[in-house]
């Protein structure tokens, strides 16, 4: 359903004036997943933030069955908002039960009403931290006027974020945030790397970074480092 440009700016202007008046980060970014599943009119809406390994984590979710599919996402590394996070452009599935790319998110929210879903980038200084994702509890293909509204609704999110850290409110995620935006550019190349040595996509390339950090107990911007300069991962040596 195509979204009113006036109600959007209308949204966007009350929220971010409420915003700067408001003391708690997580209120702030709840009150935006909330606004959003009205101004959107779909089902749940959720947004999910970069952690201190680069790894997209559930922060807001306007119900449960969001919440689980954004807590999933981040497990099992697969689905369109975590596609979202790592390509940097919008993702839309028409409906997570018949599509076959990501089999384990699919399985997981089978019991669930979580079937068109929608995720963008939300980014901060330019560079991609999160991503603000909603869904429907039926099949429905969005149209590049929804996509091109949820990127601009993904705007207040950056906004939220950015008072909060320059206000201080938010500490430990300031902390978080700053490592995504410093290690930001080497993991993409570090995902180019492997994309290009494999033959392997952005996801996939984004997980083994993500894999081999865990395994090596180190930290993703270093893992791609580590990549760079020598040529393999450092479970590959």
């Amino acid at each position: 359903m195509p979204v009113d440009p006036e109600a959007l700016t209308s949204s966007l202007r009350r929220l971010a004036d409420r915003h700067k008046r408001e003391a708690d980060l997580t209120h702030s970014l709840n009150d935006v997943t909330e606004a959003c599943v009205e101004l959107f009119q779909v089902t749940g809406s959720g947004i999910m933030l970069a952690d201190d390994q680069n790894i997209s984590r559930y922060v807001a979710a306007s119900n449960g069955p969001g919440r689980i599919l954004e807590t999933v996402e981040s497990e099992t590394g697969q689905g369109p908002c975590t596609e979202a996070f790592v390509t940097t452009r919008a993702v839309a599935v028409e409906d997570l039960r018949t599509q076959r790319q990501w089999p384990d998110l699919a399985a997981a929210v089978a019991a669930y009403d979580v079937r068109a879903v929608l995720g963008v980038p939300v980014r901060l200084g330019g560079v991609t931290v999160g991503t603000l994702d909603v869904y429907r509890d039926h099949p429905h293909t969005w149209e590049d006027e929804e996509q091109r509204a949820l990127l601009r609704y993904s705007d207040l999110v950056a906004t939220t974020l950015a008072t909060a850290l320059s206000a201080h409110k938010a500490q430990e995620l300031a902390g978080q945030l700053q490592y995504a935006l410093d290690y930001r550019v080497i993991i993409e190349r570090g995902v180019g790397y492997l994309m290009a040595r494999d033959g392997v996509d952005a996801v996939t390339a984004f997980n083994r970074l993500r894999e081999a950090a865990r395994s090596s107990r180190m930290k993703i911007g270093a893992v791609a480092t580590s990549l760079l300069d020598a040529g393999r991962l450092p479970t590959e040596l």
